[in-house]
């Protein structure tokens, strides 16, 4: 009895006795209870029902390649390459980044969980079990590194749209990969890149999106947080979701590649929650206050201090209201 298919048992919601579900797998009721324990330390919100068995807290479909790619607009279906489905793996950007020599452009990547998931500046993200969106793209661009300054911002644009597009009431971004839905953290965005700084090169688009977080996942994590389960008056399928993120990044990509984040500013800037607000820029050299001011072509955060105005890289800096 694999997980993989104990959890597709019970993604249609109804509760399963332990004897139901022992006698489908041809196992002993023990082997049952062992593996429900090491998917409810996984993350999976699972629940026990008194007399009638275990359920999940609300059906969750499981990821399916074929069903991502059907949802896919038509036009767009032969751009991307194999759409990867892992049930478990240390990161879905790690995995791509690892064999992006072998793969093609708009190569995808998706895990029902990870070990190791991560944010900006080697942070931890929380990957529950089936409960979320874990995806990484593999884009790849004629020109060189150099060329890419912005693309998470880009990134950004992307996925706000994609969420708007599920059901998801108007969403702000925070920079440089913050997908917010009032001031809670609803999505974020990791891009690492390889190739040559003068070109050409590849781009590894990480992306994580709260679709349904668990009581006890939400309370782990230290900053407010929003799920699509909260905001959305109808919860869209995961499948749904990726389907409309590869959608949007096949545009929004395009664009990037042409143009630069040129493409996508007015829209980044429509959505900015930083501009106008009082931050605190902590670098190597200390801290610095001021009003955020938007963000230059190349996507660096401007912050005036008094008379002068002064732009920031993402890599240099971590940002946040004071």
């Amino acid at each position: 009895m694999q997980a993989r298919d104990l959890v597709a048992a019970l993604a249609d919601g109804r509760s399963w006795s332990g004897s139901d579900l022992a006698q489908r797998f041809g196992v002993t009721r023990a082997a049952v209870w062992k593996r429900l324990d090491e998917l409810r330390e996984a993350g999976l919100p699972l629940a026990a029902v008194a007399g009638r068995g275990y359920r999940l807290e609300r059906p969750l479909a499981l990821l399916d390649a074929a069903a991502i790619r059907a949802a896919l607009p038509g036009a767009l279906r032969p751009r991307f390459g194999e759409i990867e489905v892992h049930w478990a793996i240390d990161s879905t950007s790690s995995e791509l980044l690892r064999s992006a020599a072998k793969r093609g452009d708009l190569a995808v990547c998706l895990a029902e969980q990870q070990s190791a998931g991560r944010g900006r500046r080697g942070r931890q993200w929380q990957s529950p079990l089936l409960c979320n969106v874990y995806l990484s793209l593999l884009r790849r661009f004629d020109r060189g590194m150099g060329s890419l300054a912005g693309l998470s911002l880009a990134a950004g644009v992307a996925v706000a749209r994609a969420l708007e597009r599920c059901g998801a009431p108007a969403l702000g971004l925070k920079w440089p990969n913050d997908v917010l839905a009032g001031d809670a953290k609803l999505a974020g965005i990791l891009v690492e890149l390889g190739g040559e700084f003068l070109g050409p090169c590849h781009a590894v688009i990480g992306v994580g999106v709260n679709v349904y977080l668990p009581e006890a996942v939400r309370n782990a994590i230290d900053q407010p947080v929003a799920d699509l389960a909260s905001i959305c008056a109808a919860l869209p399928s995961r499948n749904d979701v990726v389907a409309a993120l590869l959608a949007e990044f096949a545009r929004a990509l395009d664009a990037f590649a042409a143009e630069g984040f040129a493409a996508l500013r007015d829209d980044f800037a429509q959505r900015d929650r930083l501009r106008g607000r009082t931050l605190a820029l902590s670098d190597a050299d200390g801290v610095r206050h001021g009003i955020g001011a938007g963000v230059d072509a190349r996507g660096a955060l401007l912050l005036q201090q008094g008379d002068t105005i002064a732009s920031f890289d993402s890599a240099e800096v971590t940002v946040r209201q004071a």
